[in-house]
């Protein structure tokens, strides 16, 4: 218990997690196999838990390493972050997205920070987590769509989007001009476990659709209904992000909008945060009342 824990004892844990095997990590991080299981059994010897789980077939971690995981992949990030600071003039701010980032808005918004922040990169990352790497300090802003942020998060509301669902081509609702909630219930839904936001409870008690298939990214999620497993719902600007063949976008009329938030870490950050969230904001509200005008132009 006494040794102290150094990078590399948590770069190699991170990496034997990431392989799922000792041969492969070693390979990975350009070290023997014996050389990366005496780092391992180091580490575990300073946190005092056995942290990987190993038979002769297979290797997995421990609920202790599960636990351990993100937190160390969180602090390395951070350590990783640092080291960039200090080699480059210019801290990239990084803003993660588990899908469709902002929709159609993102580009609007890019383009309104290069024109007031032309001096801080925007790097654009998407995360297969719910939260968009946030909660992991991945990200220095995350764009949260239909779910609430973290506790402890500052946060934003950007816009609310209308929902679509979302068949197979060849489904006779694939016809359909518009949809209600109802149509849907007798259908089999595709959950996106990782980072969707629809599951049966979106519908009310005694009207839900079963579940015919958990899949975890919204590539696997859109071949799914593509294929006929199942049906979707999503947010209206899915169907311009991630339009494909074999897959057919349809208005559902009295779906719950779908709120898309800005979320961040409070306390201190990157330098530009504030104001990115602040341009975000602008450009958004400006998009809105540009198709409220438009709207009124069309009524009268």
């Amino acid at each position: 218990m006494g040794m102290s824990v150094e990078l590399r004892h948590l770069r190699a844990f991170v990496a034997i997690a990431r392989a799922g095997s000792i041969s492969h990590a070693a390979r990975d991080l350009g070290i023997t196999q014996p050389a990366l299981s005496r780092t391992l059994r180091r580490l575990e010897t300073a946190v005092g838990v056995r942290l990987v789980e190993r038979t002769t077939s297979s290797l997995r971690l421990s609920p202790a390493g599960l636990a351990m995981l993100p937190r160390v992949e969180a602090a390395l990030a951070s350590i990783e972050n640092a080291l960039d600071a200090a080699r480059n003039t210019v801290w990239p701010l990084r803003v993660g997205h588990a899908w469709s980032a902002v929709g159609p808005r993102t580009a609007d918004i890019m383009r309104a920070w290069m024109a007031v922040r032309p001096d801080v990169p925007v790097e654009l990352r998407q995360i297969d987590d719910r939260y968009a790497g946030l909660t992991r300090d991945l990200v220095d802003v995350a764009v949260l769509r239909g779910v609430r942020p973290p506790d402890g998060m500052d946060s934003t509301l950007l816009e609310t989007e209308p929902r679509v669902a979302v068949v197979a081509a060849d489904h006779p609702l694939a016809t359909r001009s518009d949809l209600r909630m109802a149509d849907l219930a007798g259908e089999a839904l595709v959950v996106n476990t990782v980072t969707g936001t629809v599951t049966p409870q979106l519908w009310p008690a005694g009207a839900r659709p079963a579940v015919a298939a958990r899949v975890g990214s919204i590539e696997d999620w859109l071949v799914a209904i593509a294929s006929g497993q199942g049906i979707g719902v999503t947010a209206a600007s899915t169907a311009e992000l991630h339009a494909r063949p074999g897959v057919t976008f349809v208005p559902l009329l009295d779906a719950p909008t779908m709120p898309v938030t800005l979320a961040w870490r409070p306390g201190p950050g990157h330098a530009a945060r504030e104001q990115f969230v602040s341009v975000a904001v602008a450009v958004v509200r400006d998009r809105e009342r540009d198709r409220d005008r438009d709207g009124d132009r069309m009524d009268s």
